[in-house]
């Protein structure tokens, strides 16, 4: 089974930067998007379903604004929609969907990059999620979360981690809520499988970020104990272009 995860930062955006010939070109089994920025009437689903996908959609209240959606090529056993958490599900953050035994979540964790307000309801998430996650692992242990996580977890996973350290994404307290969620049964996919490799799934649009290589690790595909074994691949494609994002997935 193959993995994606991909913040689209506008999925009507992306449609017009080919998102559907990179989906088309990967041929992944499960595709996790974050941010879609729409409705689900305002998106193409019978381009996705033409390519073979199951299209699951929970989109924040506020128009153009978060947003997660989830496509299959093998329609899930059960789709959850949403976390049981008012704010967080009014704001689109997470769905589920259960395969067999496997479970795949879409999720797209706050920013606190606008102020001090939405980097306490950042913090407000971390700890709501972490939580939810070990129950959810209780009745579902095999699980995949993936997403954008908003938080680059080591020095490695950021170009210059010197100037940084007091910015949103690269906190003291938010490495170490990741280390800790990391320590905790979860697993960080791409980590395990390339421990020395240095790839950004994100670049800010000012001062040609991307062309330069000035990226964060942000976005992950964790994985609960008992199926960390059966990682076979975990890789970041940054040669897709449809976002400041790129797409980063693994293989099962």
């Amino acid at each position: 089974m193959k993995i994606i995860s991909y913040n689209v930062n506008g999925i009507r955006a992306a449609f017009k930067k080919d998102l559907l010939a990179y989906l088309e070109e990967e041929n992944a089994d499960v595709v996790c998007f974050q941010e879609l920025k729409a409705n689900a009437d305002q998106i193409d689903q019978a381009a996705l379903e033409a390519l073979g996908y199951h299209c699951y959609w929970f989109s924040a209240e506020k128009k153009g604004y978060s947003g997660v959606g989830l496509l299959s090529k093998t329609r899930p056993d059960h789709i959850k929609l949403g976390c049981g958490h008012e704010l967080f599900d009014s704001e689109g953050r997470v769905i589920r969907a259960d395969f067999g035994q496997l479970s795949v979540i879409s999720a797209y964790f706050p920013s606190g990059t606008s102020g001090d307000i939405r980097q306490d309801i950042k913090y407000e998430f971390l700890d709501f999620i972490k939580t939810y996650i070990a129950d959810l692992r209780k009745e579902k242990p095999n699980l995949v979360l993936c997403g954008d996580y908003n938080i680059a977890h080591t020095e490695m996973d950021i170009h210059n981690p010197k100037s940084n350290k007091k910015t949103s994404g690269f906190l003291p307290e938010e490495r170490e809520w990741l280390s800790e969620f990391f320590g905790t049964g979860m697993h960080d996919s791409f980590r395990h499988i390339n421990p020395d490799e240095q790839k950004y799934s994100w670049w800010s649009y000012r001062a040609n970020a991307r062309a330069n290589n000035k990226g964060w690790r942000i976005d992950y595909l964790a994985v609960s104990d008992p199926i960390l074994a059966d990682v076979k691949e975990a890789f970041i494609r940054n040669e897709a272009h449809q976002s400041d994002h790129c797409p980063l997935g693994l293989i099962l």
